[in-house]
């Protein structure tokens, strides 16, 4: 089965909509406050607003790694999210009380489970939350699967590598920086590039 994909890091309203009619399944909207590619919650309302009003909308996945899980679930409702990715020290208590709130919860993988709805993998280092276009471990994905886990597969993935990336089996898979001209700036024509090498 062909994974679906996230594009991460939207930053505008625009390219929000070339990536719904490109096919994707998912648009990131990062609220990390140190990240290039943040968008307020009013930036996001506004996003969110606009891509769910093309036919055959992505989801929208707000990614946080420094909020708490009080904050994160205002933002999520108030945008509002369809699933929040936590990308961050997060564990156990925030993953139970976002859950117990009824949202959808995505967590980084750290060798454990704690009832997050997917893990995600990524190819981060060196303290880095995302975004580095370092190539993450995918040999962990077979493992993942192997033991029920829906899996979402990130870092460094691009035209040149999505292909491969789709065979480990992966859900999701996650697209940020080989899709920009600059940090947070998506071009549509690599999209597109991309998304053919899934056809």
């Amino acid at each position: 089965m062909r994974p679906e994909i996230k594009v991460c890091g939207v930053t505008s309203p625009a390219f929000a909509v070339e990536a719904a009619k490109a096919g994707v399944g998912y648009v990131g909207l990062i609220f990390a406050t140190a990240s290039p590619r943040r968008v307020s919650p009013d930036a996001g309302r506004e996003i969110a607003r606009t891509v769910r009003q093309m036919p055959a909308h992505p989801r929208v996945v707000g990614v946080f790694t420094d909020a708490a899980p009080e904050e994160i679930a205002e933002t999520a409702f108030a945008v509002p999210l369809d699933v929040v990715q936590l990308h961050g020290p997060y564990g156990p208590v925030a993953v139970a009380a976002l859950k117990g709130r009824g949202l959808e919860v995505w967590r980084l993988y750290d060798g454990t489970g704690c009832g997050e709805d997917a893990v995600l993998i990524d190819g981060v280092s060196g303290g880095r939350t995302g975004g580095t276009g370092k190539v993450a471990d995918w040999s962990l994905v077979a493992q993942l699967k192997a033991g029920g886990r829906r899996v979402v597969l990130a870092g460094g993935l691009s035209s040149a590598n999505i292909a491969a990336a789709a065979a480990t089996g992966a859900d999701v898979l996650d697209v940020n920086s080989s899709l920009e001209t600059a940090p947070g700036v998506k071009s549509a024509a690599k999209l597109a590039a991309l998304m053919r090498q899934l056809a």
